[in-house]
């Protein structure tokens, strides 16, 4: 069924040309799954958002938004949300056989769309823009890194950022940005190219990092905890440390922070260091996501409830 203001345009064929960029889903995103947010930004092109409450949140982001595909049951539903598309954009209207039949597995949320990556920030962009930052070393799990996002969304204040290594795996895999519930499109993110030199250009910028590492001659978090209404993030001063905002940085699944990062942490001279969390003996570590979350929770007052009511 047309709707007013839509571009809908109904196919039946899955060899439709105009279907080529959601074809094969399953095969083509098994090898972009193996790029590193590096190869991935160089390359350019196009990326998948999936389910509607992503959708959602791309049609407010910084991505342009190509086209939406969409099985028919979903379209009466989402004509609300895909009225804010551009005029002219295309939305291909399917039947749910259809769609799963091109894409490869069984899309139960009945919705896709294909984004422009277009021009990637730069880090002084990001580091100009944010109080708070979760700066990832090496993250190759895209669960990870797309929880992570989510995390600093809900706990990093009114302006939050992402810094990622090279190496860090692509904040736009179409699973990274769903389970990031599509919050890796609305904070801000960028790849640092020299690293881990970069690091010293967080504290040169004024911020305080802090390397959260559960090695020898970390302080526990609850050290560093701001009294209450002083956190990082909220624009009021902080009771430790003189930095303009805070810098997270969280390493690998599996050893933690780089030797060469944590010397890079070291030679920037950050008044605030390196910080690990406190746990039940017997247990030697968390999943970086839960890490991340626990230390913005302690460490960053998000600046008013108000600020975030938006993110839910």
């Amino acid at each position: 069924m047309p709707h007013s203001g839509l571009h809908t345009v109904t196919i039946t064929d899955l060899a439709d040309p105009r279907l080529s960029g959601y074809a094969g889903l399953r095969h083509a995103h098994a090898r972009e799954q193996a790029r590193a947010a590096d190869a991935a930004a160089a390359a350019g092109g196009g990326f998948i958002a999936e389910g509607d409450l992503v959708i959602r949140l791309l049609l407010g982001s910084r991505f342009r938004t190509r086209s939406v595909l969409i099985a028919d049951r979903r379209v009466e539903g989402m004509a609300r949300d895909l009225a804010r598309l551009p005029g002219g954009t295309p939305v291909y209207v399917v039947t749910q056989d259809l769609m799963n039949e091109l894409v490869g597995f069984d899309i139960h949320r009945g919705v896709l769309a294909l984004a422009e990556r277009g021009p990637g920030l730069s880090a002084a962009e990001v580091i100009a823009g944010s109080d708070v930052l979760v700066v990832m070393e090496d993250l190759a799990n895209h669960d990870n890194v797309g929880g992570i996002f989510r995390c600093i969304a809900a706990l990093g204040g009114p302006r939050p950022g992402v810094l990622l290594s090279p190496r860090c795996a692509d904040p736009l895999y179409r699973k990274a940005v769903r389970v990031s519930m599509g919050h890796a499109l609305r904070v801000p993110f960028a790849v640092v190219g020299n690293w881990p030199g970069g690091l010293g250009e967080l504290a040169r910028a004024g911020f305080d990092v802090v390397g959260l590492s559960p090695g020898e001659g970390a302080r526990d978090v609850r050290e560093l905890q701001c009294g209450p209404g002083q956190g990082w993030g909220s624009g009021r001063g902080s009771s430790r440390g003189s930095g303009r905002g805070l810098a997270l940085v969280v390493g690998t699944e599996g050893p933690g922070l780089s030797k060469e990062a944590i010397e890079e942490l070291g030679r920037a001279g950050s008044a605030a260091g390196l910080a690990r969390i406190g746990m039940t003996p017997g247990v030697d570590s968390l999943n970086v996501m839960v890490a991340t979350a626990v230390a913005l929770h302690r460490l960053v007052d998000p600046g008013g409830r108000a600020g975030t009511e938006s993110l839910r």
